[in-house]
């Protein structure tokens, strides 16, 4: 209608456009009119006394950002890094060393002896890394949306992850233990972990890749040091008094490291930023659904060595200490690996990598692996060459979301979430998926003993120990390495026409 003002509502971008660009101080007085549908209301109104309160409440906005904790640098960066690597290596370090547990209790008669044992024992240490990996999404929404609740979550998994491993110490049947040991402990795990990564992407921004390295280099480390502890610990106390010993242990171990794990932005501001700045152009990327196809058949097959190879030791008349060692050694690797890449991801195209680490993961397997570990000195060559080249993958995770997530921590964390995911999709599957490839073997080697068995006979090769029954295990474990580095093969021959035609 003419002569009438018509007011426009301020969008939620302007608004926050101008929480974070506040106009300068003023003293003046103001009077605007609005009318109302008849035209005949005018209301007066003063603004001296709001803008006032407005000058004071942008100084405290001021005086709070330039007292916020600098990116990439300062204490609190490194604090935070550094617990973040040790929850990590506490969280993580028990799936990765279950091997050790999986070969005590498929040696105790009172636990192999049980129905369905040999297939269900194997579920502990994957479920156990699997529901961590799948939880991504479930836990990732509600922190991003309550920002607050991530310390309540961590102190709450730091007591449920204790006393699962308590509670499994008192555990009769197999299904108890893969109750306690496995799903309670995953849960609990989550819920501690999930803040780390969240965090993550506050406190780094030019060295994130490098950030995101060292964090999973925790889990290497723990997977290093617990194959080490865990044999003359089990050998001493047996696993039920060593699972108390470890829930207490882990216990005291978290409690002074929880505090440095804290986020750099108030959590209120968090809160605005998160909810308001979400995208979804990367649902559409297809550089983001290639990434999810090579992910989630690396993860089919990388856990396969990281559950079988002390059973597989085992096989080759090696002592518990010696079956130890290869997955130790296998996940000390894995730290050597997982802070190079991270390192490399911030400097180069992460798709290269992706491509270098899956071919020679594969070739590693199939020759290493399949070939030269019919003895202790070629499972271990296998052991460490697979550390190192297939155990750096996940430190490429922030590195490919970056260009996708943009300056966005919210965006970032959900999709470091749903990689996570597809690949506690591959961890879960692959264990079920090897077990029954480890029992298709050739009939005319049942009962066939292993490398040192059987009138002096040895295994000429990886492939032939225990009658066979590992093969159809080891090129499955290869092949996905060789699918997912076709697919990075793809992935970065797109980019590569992409960047090109951008010129």
């Amino acid at each position: 209608m003419a002569g009438k003002l018509a007011l426009k509502s301020p969008s939620l971008e302007t608004i926050e456009l101008a929480t974070r660009h506040p106009l300068p101080p003023s003293v003046s007085t103001f009077n605007f009119s609005t009318f109302g549908e008849d035209g005949d209301e005018e209301v007066r109104t003063r603004t001296e006394t709001a803008l006032a309160s407005d000058q004071s409440e942008n100084e405290n906005g001021n005086r709070n950002e330039s007292s916020l904790a600098p990116v990439d640098r300062g204490f609190g960066v490194w604090s935070f890094l550094t617990g973040a690597f040790l929850v990590e290596a506490i969280v993580w370090g028990f799936p990765n060393a279950f091997g050790v547990f999986l070969n005590a209790y498929l040696e105790d008669p009172n636990w192999s002896s049980q129905p369905n044992a040999r297939s269900l024992l194997p579920l502990i240490g994957t479920l156990s890394s699997g529901i961590i990996y799948c939880s991504g999404p479930v836990i990732y929404p509600i922190t991003t949306r309550y920002p607050y609740i991530r310390r309540i979550f961590m102190w709450c998994g730091t007591l449920m992850c204790c006393a699962s491993l308590f509670g499994a110490s008192y555990a009769t049947t197999v299904k108890e233990l893969v109750v306690l040991q496995g799903v309670m402990y995953a849960i609990g795990g989550s819920l501690l972990y999930s803040p780390c990564l969240s965090y993550l992407s506050e406190w780094f921004v030019a060295r994130r890749g490098l950030a995101n390295g060292v964090i999973f280099a925790g889990t290497a480390l723990g997977g290093l040091l617990l194959p080490l502890l865990l044999p003359p610990l089990l050998h001493a106390y047996g696993p039920a008094k060593s699972l108390r010993i470890l829930a207490i242990s882990t216990l005291i171990a978290l409690l002074p490291i929880l505090p440095f794990i804290r986020g750099r932005l108030p959590e209120v501001r968090t809160r605005v930023v998160a909810t308001s700045r979400r995208r979804e152009g990367w649902m559409w990327d297809k550089m983001w659904w290639i990434l999810i196809v090579a992910n989630t058949v690396q993860g089919f097959g990388y856990f396969v060595p990281i559950i079988w190879l002390p059973t597989f030791a085992s096989e080759l008349k090696i002592s518990d200490s010696g079956s130890a060692l290869t997955i130790s050694l296998l996940n000390g690797a894995s730290v050597v690996g997982r802070l190079s890449l991270g390192f490399l991801s911030d400097k180069i195209d992460p798709w290269l990598l992706a491509l270098t680490t899956l071919l020679s993961s594969s070739l590693a397997t199939f020759l290493l692996w399949g070939v030269f570990s019919h003895s202790l000195g070629g499972l271990l060559a296998f052991g460490i060459a697979y550390g190192c080249l297939a155990g750096g993958w996940s430190s490429l995770y922030t590195s490919f979301i970056r260009p996708i997530a943009k300056d966005d921590p919210a965006l970032c964390t959900s999709l470091l979430g749903i990689l996570m995911f597809f690949r506690g999709l591959g961890n879960v599957l692959s264990t079920p998926i090897s077990t029954s490839l480890s029992s298709i073997h050739t009939t005319t080697n049942v009962g066939y003993n292993s490398s040192y068995g059987d009138a002096g006979h040895m295994d000429k090769m990886g492939f032939d120990v225990a009658g066979g029954k590992y093969e159809k295990m080891i090129l499955y474990c290869g092949s996905c390495f060789a699918g997912a580095a076709g697919i990075a093969l793809f992935g970065w021959s797109v980019e590569r026409s992409k960047s090109g035609a951008g010129r």
